[in-house]
């Protein structure tokens, strides 16, 4: 039967639902206004539809949480951990495994250790905001080096996501090899479009590195949606599964940090697994100071249990089939409307190219904050801006992003969605422009402040 009808259902049922309050357009005018226009600083309540983020927003199984009333919680060695340990180990094939409270926990205890040892420069496809605020917290220099295809927004390069190889051989000779704490591959490229990386990218990434002698990583926080277009778009790779292919690009790094809670279904945790055992005992350290014990590390036993459940129901794929095919109606739906979506779809949400959708707002008064705002009053939708706001300087595009919680909205969600937009087309030429009025040195987009420009 596979593959004899074109529609792609949700395969599964809802067995529980959540109420959404459905507010007014003056009430959303004046709770954004209290919110200083920033959208981070709205109440749930406040929302229609939540499109902030596909982090720790997901809904969890019958079997997750079947999983949580089982959960072990002792404060060492539980038989949740056990279970979490064994299903990493199986994935990655590290032996070392640290859980975190949630990705960016990962990110600070590594690279506390290795800035500790001298570590100046890291190199990625694309820095996600909190790994690059917590290598230059530590003092240390984050570099973006995207691949030359993606910069074009609207081509149909099928892995825009990797990283540019001759730029970081470049960067690594003038930089100085001693001098590299690090190559991070984000899996997939979040800030990039969430655009996938490719299996041949990483190989060859992997290599150089290793005949450099510099360590190389995986953020691994959506590496099923990733394998899922390696799968389809790959040559080479149809016949094997994303969980396999996943364990093949984990065999070529020297580990991987992941926040758990985006591909494998967990409303909070994470883990650092790592091959190196020196290291790895130098991170536990850390971790011990900082999250908790090495058997649960900031998680109870219950969000273990949870996470080791959807890490194998990540790589199903009647799951990601439907999973990327709902992310790709939504795309050709906002595109032939005339919004310039970016392409081809990603795997998580859709991003849209707010320069190009409001030409009429210039860089430095933040087009993609201006469309939030837009889909906040016209629709209830909070989405979030990816440019200027998040990266400053560091931006390459001004974009907007549409991320998609698994398993929590149906198409009829995504039809309003696309006729919010609709009406927003008739009004976008009056949509003003914004200017920050309070902003913290570090990852500002959290908590700035806001407000339209006037005239």
């Amino acid at each position: 039967m596979k593959g004899q009808f074109k529609t792609i259902f949700e395969p599964f049922k809802i067995k529980v639902v959540e109420p959404i309050r459905i507010t007014s357009r003056s009430e959303r005018q004046r709770y954004l206004q209290q919110a200083h226009y920033n959208l981070f600083l709205l109440s749930s309540d406040q929302v229609i539809i939540d499109l902030l983020t596909d982090s720790g927003t997901s809904a969890q199984s019958e079997a997750q949480w079947a999983g949580i009333m089982q959960g072990d919680e002792s404060y060492a060695g539980s038989t949740s951990w056990k279970h979490f340990y064994e299903t990493v180990k199986d994935l990655t094939g590290y032996p070392y495994v640290l859980p975190v409270h949630q990705g960016r926990g990962a990110e600070s205890v590594l690279f506390e250790v290795l800035c500790r040892k001298g570590a100046k420069y890291f190199f990625s496809n694309t820095h996600f905001d909190t790994t690059r605020a917590n290598i230059e917290y530590r003092g240390a220099t984050a570099i973006d080096l995207p691949c030359e295809e993606s910069q074009d927004l609207f081509s149909d390069a099928p892995f825009k996501g990797n990283i540019h190889l001759q730029e970081l051989k470049k960067q690594v000779e003038k930089v100085g090899v001693d001098n590299v704490g690090a190559v991070i591959l984000t899996l997939t490229n979040n800030s990039g479009g969430g655009q996938p990386v490719s299996f041949q990218n990483i190989q060859e990434t992997a290599q150089f590195c290793k005949e450099k002698g510099i360590r190389f990583f995986i953020d691994a926080c959506r590496i099923a949606e990733n394998c899922y277009f390696i799968h389809t778009r790959e040559e080479g790779f149809s016949h094997l599964s994303c969980w396999e292919i996943a364990q093949k690009i984990f065999s070529l790094a020297d580990g991987c940090l992941v926040s758990a809670k985006k591909d494998f279904f967990g409303n909070i945790g994470g883990f650092l697994a790592l091959k190196d055992e020196a290291l790895a005992q130098e991170c536990m350290q850390y971790l011990i100071i900082t999250e908790g014990f090495l058997t649960y590390g900031g998680l109870a036993g219950r969000d273990l249990e949870a996470i080791a459940v959807g890490i194998r129901e990540a790589f199903d794929m009647d799951y990601l089939r439907y999973r990327i095919r709902a992310l790709q109606y939504f795309n050709e739906k906002l595109r032939a409307i005339g919004i310039p979506v970016v392409y081809p779809p990603g795997g998580h949400a859709v991003y849209i190219d707010a320069q190009k959708y409001l030409p009429h707002i210039p860089k430095e008064h933040f087009p993609g904050q201006s469309l939030c705002c837009a889909l906040y009053i016209e629709g209830g939708i909070r989405a979030v801006e990816i440019g200027s706001v998040m990266f400053g300087k560091n931006a390459k595009h001004e974009l907007v992003r549409l991320a998609f919680p698994r398993r929590a909205y149906t198409q009829a969600h995504v039809d309003y969605v696309i006729e919010v937009f609709s009406h927003i087309n008739a009004i976008k030429e009056q949509l003003p422009g914004y200017r920050i009025v309070y902003q913290m040195p570090f990852l500002r987009h959290f908590t700035a402040h806001f407000e339209p420009i006037k005239g």
